[in-house]
């Protein structure tokens, strides 16, 4: 479990989103946050602006089923460009297969993924591979890093695949986000799990993409290395305006976003804003065993 600095989260303001009331079906679904001082929405000297956040993915009506189980039973929920949104929910409760239907990565049995302007839903696999490829970022568990390449080669990867003409610099400026300019020529074996879930991450930035999906980003990390990728991802969203959805078992994890959605039996549970690792604890005790 990653250690949470005091404090707890960043004070904001809430904006009513009408779209998002529309779309959603959980306690306050309605409010999209507001960030002072964010560059994405200020003019850079800090000061707030009155700006609501669009909606970077919609949900609605999602069921996933899986023979006779309901995996998703009917899930709708947005989240917004800027926002970072933490999945929890008991083991089973369908919240790793929300972030696989809403990142293209399954087909829903019936519902609508909407993310970032694109209807997943009706796209083919070329489509969607491209939409996955082009527009979305992936970190999850397991880092994936190919052990032939190094940090540069395994961050450049994506751009590779998708025939994108590249220079090193750039492998270099997205390793140096996440604290890794020096480690460029190392392979993944001369790495420690934390610096390789950080190259992970360097390699679903490289692409500029409209959302990143998380999917326990720190379980297989010890509590130091949690916590640096737990602050990387909440300084890319707080500074850059960059949307992360995260699924995580830890409430200490969960509670460096902005708002926890709680699953459970493939149902919106209910939600958290600001939340606080106590008060996750505390909700998720309610919700069953996990």
């Amino acid at each position: 479990m990653a250690d949470r600095p005091d404090g707890g989260g960043k004070a904001r303001s809430q904006v009513h989103n009408p779209t998002l009331s529309r779309i959603s079906g959980i306690a306050t679904p309605g409010w999209c946050l507001h960030h002072p001082g964010s560059p994405r929405w200020g003019d850079g000297d800090g000061r707030a602006r009155d700006r609501t956040l669009s909606c970077v993915i919609q949900v609605e009506e999602l069921r996933k089923t899986y023979g006779r189980v309901d995996a998703l039973a009917g899930v709708t929920f947005a989240v917004g460009t800027g926002e970072f949104v933490a999945v929890m929910g008991p083991s089973g409760s369908g919240k790793s297969t929300l972030l696989q239907c809403a990142a293209g990565l399954e087909r829903p049995t019936s519902g609508r993924v909407r993310l970032a302007g694109v209807e997943v839903g009706e796209l083919d696999e070329t489509g969607l591979a491209a939409l996955r490829r082009e527009r979305i970022g992936f970190v999850f568990q397991a880092y994936n890093l190919l052990p032939a390449l190094d940090v540069a080669d395994n961050i450049t990867l994506p751009l590779r695949l998708a025939g994108r003409p590249f220079e090193r610099r750039q492998a270099a400026e997205a390793a140096a986000r996440v604290g890794m300019a020096d480690r460029l020529t190392h392979r993944p074996a001369e790495l420690s799990g934390g610096q390789q879930q950080r190259v992970a991450l360097a390699r679903a930035l490289i692409t500029t993409p409209e959302v990143i999906f998380a999917d326990e980003p720190t379980g297989a990390l010890d509590t130091r290395s949690a916590r640096q990728v737990l602050e990387l991802l909440r300084d890319l969203v707080d500074r850059s305006g960059q949307t992360v959805v995260m699924v995580t078992h830890d409430p200490v994890a969960a509670s460096y976003a902005h708002r926890i959605v709680f699953l459970a039996d493939g149902r919106l549970a209910g939600q958290i804003d600001a939340p606080s690792p106590e008060l996750v604890a505390e909700r998720m005790t309610k919700l069953g065993d996990w």
